[in-house]
This record gives C-alpha cells, sequence and structure tokens, in this order.
C-alpha cells in the first residue's frame, strides 16, 4: 500500500517535518511518495533522496543561509537562489528525480506566468531551489527560460500530486494560524500581511480531509519564518505533536 507524505512550506518551521519523519519510522510508517513546497520542498527532497533524519536536520543546522557570500547582485532579491546549488550537490550528486528511492513531488511558482508548476522529473536540484524561493528574500530562479519563487504562493499544502497513487496520505503542516487582537493591526501593512496568511490557511485547512491524519502544531505560529536560533525546539515540537497523535489514534510501535 503506498503512502504519502505532504510537507507544507512554513520556513525554519519546516524543520518540524524533520521531526515528524522522525516520529512516524518510531512507529514503522515510511511513506513511499512525497509531495513537499518550500522548506518540505526541502525535507522532503532529502528524504525521499534516503537521507536519515539526523542528516537532515544537521543540515538545516549547518546552512548558512545570510552569509556574505550568498548576497545578490543585480538580481531581484537579498540572496542569489542559485549560490546554494553545490550545498544539495553534496546530497545529490545525480541531479535527476529518477535517482531518488521514492516518487517526488516538488511545486513552485511561475513568477511571469503567474501558475503552479509541479515538478516530478528531471532536474532535481534547481526545482528544489525553486520552490524555497521566498519572495523578496531569495532572487527568482531560471529553469529553461522561466522564472520561479517559492511553491507555497500558490499551493502550501500540494496533497494534490498524492491523490491518484497512494491509498493513505499524512500531512505535516506548520502554519498554524497565529491569534491576534485588533491592537495588533496597527498598519495598514499588518492587515495585509494577516489577509494574505487565513487565505493560505483557509486553502490549506480545506485539504486535511484528503489526509488520514496530519500534524499542525500550534506552538508553531510562536517561531518566526527564519528563527535560525530555535531549531531544536522546532524539531522537537514537530516530533512530540506526531507522537501524540499517533498514540491518540491508537497506532502501535
Amino acid at each position: 500500500m503506498n503512502t504519502g507524505l505532504v510537507l507544507s512550506g512554513g520556513g525554519i518551521r519546516g524543520v518540524a517535518h524533520i521531526g515528524t519523519i522522525k516520529a512516524l519510522e518510531e512507529y514503522n510508517i515510511f511513506p513511499t511518495h512525497i509531495s513537499g513546497t518550500s522548506a518540505g520542498a526541502i525535507v522532503g527532497a532529502l528524504y525521499a533522496g534516503g537521507i536519515q533524519w539526523q542528516e537532515i536536520l544537521n543540515f538545516f543546522k549547518a546552512i548558512p543561509i545570510f552569509h556574505t557570500n550568498r548576497f545578490a547582485r543585480r538580481k531581484p532579491g537579498f540572496l542569489d537562489t542559485e549560490k546554494f546549488y553545490d550545498e544539495f550537490k553534496k546530497f545529490f550528486p545525480n541531479d535527476d528525480f529518477g535517482a531518488l528511492p521514492k516518487p517526488l513531488f516538488i511545486t513552485a511558482t511561475d513568477i511571469i506566468k503567474g501558475k503552479l508548476v509541479i515538478f516530478e522529473k528531471g532536474e532535481l536540484i534547481k526545482p528544489i531551489l525553486a520552490s524555497a524561493t521566498f519572495p523578496g528574500v531569495f532572487s527568482p530562479i531560471d529553469i529553461e527560460g522561466s522564472y520561479y519563487i517559492d511553491g507555497g504562493v500558490l499551493n502550501n499544502f500540494p496533497v494534490e500530486p498524492l491523490l491518484s497513487s497512494c491509498e493513505t496520505i499524512i500531512g505535516s503542516y506548520v502554519n498554524a494560524l497565529k491569534p491576534v487582537a485588533i491592537n495588533d493591526l496597527k498598519h495598514s501593512y499588518n492587515v495585509l500581511e494577516r489577509a494574505y496568511k487565513i487565505k493560505s490557511a483557509a486553502e490549506s485547512l480545506a485539504k486535511f480531509p484528503t489526509c488520514k491524519f496530519v500534524i499542525s502544531p500550534n506552538e508553531l505560529c510562536e517561531f518566526a519564518t527564519f528563527d535560525m536560533r530555535n531549531i531544536d525546539t522546532i524539531f522537537k515540537i514537530g516530533y512530540e505533536s506526531t507522537i501524540k497523535v499517533l498514540k491518540d489514534l491508537e497506532y502501535k510501535k
């Protein structure tokens, strides 16, 4: 029986996906198909490539995202996305979807055509980078003449690629909507940001019924997108939240 694992975007909160993977494996649940966007695309690609959860966690701890040698020059973004290529080449020496032990689906947004694209074959590393290209921070990435940014812009919980191939789908969603008070919305940009988050969350939550269960820890809303200081805490939240769900559902180790 095929089991799909869908991993949402969410910046560094995506480290919680790694905790979820660790917990699933402890309960002898080994997903056969992976779909992810943004941070979920990174975790999902490494997992689909046969990388153990410990090494995936170390990858997030070790990669120097905001190092000066990654600053973009004459590109629309603070960081040059393509300068992360070599970090992934270490894990994917054969830069091809077909070399992965598990089927993988990665979503990215074509910034020119304004449409979602699902990558599942051919070149691997650039689609991973494209999916995680947070708008305004990372520069869009060129793939065969089209330019791509974060897949979460149009689909932050890409369950769709798994529906036809998996009898069971498990979700990991790391963007619980943070409660706010009207006093928190003091400026127009606060309202705009809140509106965007509500829309994105509503679209994702509407897909939860397609999954057997979804891990979505509310505690993660306390962490910012690039909060690199709390990686171990975020990992622990993902792990413990998954263990609780599995126990509540009476899964057996």
